[in-house]
C-alpha cells in the first residue's frame, strides 16, 4: 500500500469525530521548516499556531521591545508614582510660580507653584486608566454586538449597520463637550464612559467583518454539519479565527483614547481639578508660555510619547498578525 503522507497531531484526520472539528484557522500549521522537527512544526515536532508565530517575530521586532518597555514603565509609575516622585502633586508653593528647574524639581514649576516633574508623574495614572479602560470596555462592546451581527446577519445586521452609521455621524469632540459638560465628577469614569459610547461602533465593524469571513471557513462549516451549536461554533471556532483584527485596532486606538482624554481635559469637559492630568496641565501652562515653557511642554512631551508607544505597539501587532507579511 502506498504510504499515507505526514499530517500534523491533531489534523482532522485524526480519530474521533470531536477532535476533528476543533482545529481552527488560527492553529492552522505553517510552511517554515523549524529545526528538530518536519515542516511547520516547532522544535518539539508540534504544530505552530498563528499566535506562537506572531509572538516569536513580536520578540524579534526591536519597535515592540522599545514600545513595550515604554508601556511598562508608564503602567508602573500609574501604579507606584511615589516610587519616582517625592511629595504630593497637589501640594504648591505660589512663591515658586513659574520657577525654573531646582532641587527636587528638575522640571520647574508651573503657574501655581506646583512640582511640574511630580504633576507629570502623577498625570501617567489618569491617562493609562482611561486609555485601558476605555479599550476594553470598546473591544468587549463593539465585539459582541458585531461578532453576533456578523454571524447571525438578516435584520439585526441591518439594524446594527443603521445604528453605526448614527453614531459615525456624531463627531468626537463636539459629542464630549455635550455630553461631558453636564457631568460634575472628578472621576475618570465617566470619560471612559463617553469613549465606549461612542467608540464601540469601529470596532464592531472590524469584528463584523471578521466573523463574516471566519464563517464561510471548511472548518465552521464542518462543525455546523455535525449539529455543533451556534454558541460553540462562535466561541470555539470563529472568535479565536476573528479576534487577531480587533485586538491590532484596540491596541492602535488606545493611544488615540489617551489623546481624547487630555483633550477633553484640556477643554474643560475631561477630568477636572483637583484630578492630576496631562490635559489639565497643558491648559493651565498655555497662558504663560512664552514665560514658562517648561510647565507645558513635559506634560505634553510625556502625553506625545506615551501616545506614540501605543501606536507602535500597535504596528507591531499588526505586521506580526498579518498572514500577507510572512
Amino acid at each position: 500500500m502506498p504510504e499515507q503522507p505526514h499530517q500534523p497531531e491533531g489534523a482532522i484526520a485524526g480519530t474521533g469525530m470531536g477532535g476533528a472539528m476543533d482545529l481552527g484557522a488560527s492553529e492552522a500549521v505553517t510552511l517554515e521548516r523549524a529545526p528538530g522537527g518536519p515542516p511547520g512544526t516547532g522544535p518539539a515536532g508540534r504544530p505552530r499556531s498563528l499566535w506562537s508565530d506572531a509572538w516569536r517575530d513580536l520578540r524579534r521586532n526591536p519597535v515592540f521591545l522599545l514600545s513595550a518597555l515604554v508601556i511598562l514603565f508608564l503602567v508602573f509609575i500609574s501604579l507606584w508614582p511615589s516610587a519616582i516622585a517625592s511629595g504630593s502633586p497637589l501640594t504648591c508653593d505660589l512663591a515658586k510660580s513659574q520657577d525654573g528647574p531646582g532641587p527636587g524639581a528638575p522640571f520647574g514649576y508651573d503657574g501655581q507653584g506646583c512640582n511640574v516633574y511630580t504633576r507629570t508623574v502623577y498625570g501617567a495614572r489618569a491617562s493609562v486608566t482611561v486609555g485601558l479602560c476605555a479599550t476594553l470596555g470598546v473591544a468587549l462592546l463593539g465585539s459582541v454586538l458585531g461578532g453576533l451581527a456578523g454571524y447571525f446577519g438578516g435584520t439585526w445586521d441591518s439594524l446594527l449597520s443603521r445604528l453605526t452609521d448614527i453614531f459615525f455621524a456624531i463627531p468626537v469632540v463636539l459629542g464630549g463637550l455635550v455630553l461631558l459638560s453636564v457631568v460634575t465628577s472628578n472621576t475618570v469614569w465617566p470619560v471612559v464612559g463617553f469613549m465606549v459610547l461612542l467608540g464601540w461602533p469601529q470596532i464592531s465593524r472590524i469584528a463584523r467583518g471578521a466573523v463574516i469571513t471566519a464563517k464561510q471557513n471548511d472548518y465552521v462549516q464542518a462543525a455546523r454539519a455535525l449539529g455543533a451549536s451556534d454558541s460553540r461554533i462562535l466561541l470555539r471556532h470563529i472568535a479565536p479565527n476573528a479576534v487577531a483584527p480587533v485586538i491590532v485596532v484596540a491596541t492602535i486606538a488606545l493611544g488615540t483614547y489617551i489623546a481624547l482624554e487630555a483633550t477633553l481635559s484640556y477643554l474643560g469637559v475631561g477630568l477636572k481639578p483637583p484630578s492630576v492630568s496631562w490635559g489639565i496641565d497643558i491648559s493651565a501652562a498655555s497662558p504663560y508660555i512664552r514665560n514658562a515653557p517648561h510647565a507645558l511642554l513635559w506634560p505634553a512631551g510625556a502625553l506625545a510619547l506615551t501616545v506614540l508607544a501605543f501606536i507602535m505597539l500597535g504596528d507591531a501587532v499588526r505586521d506580526a498578525l498579518d498572514p500577507k507579511l510572512r
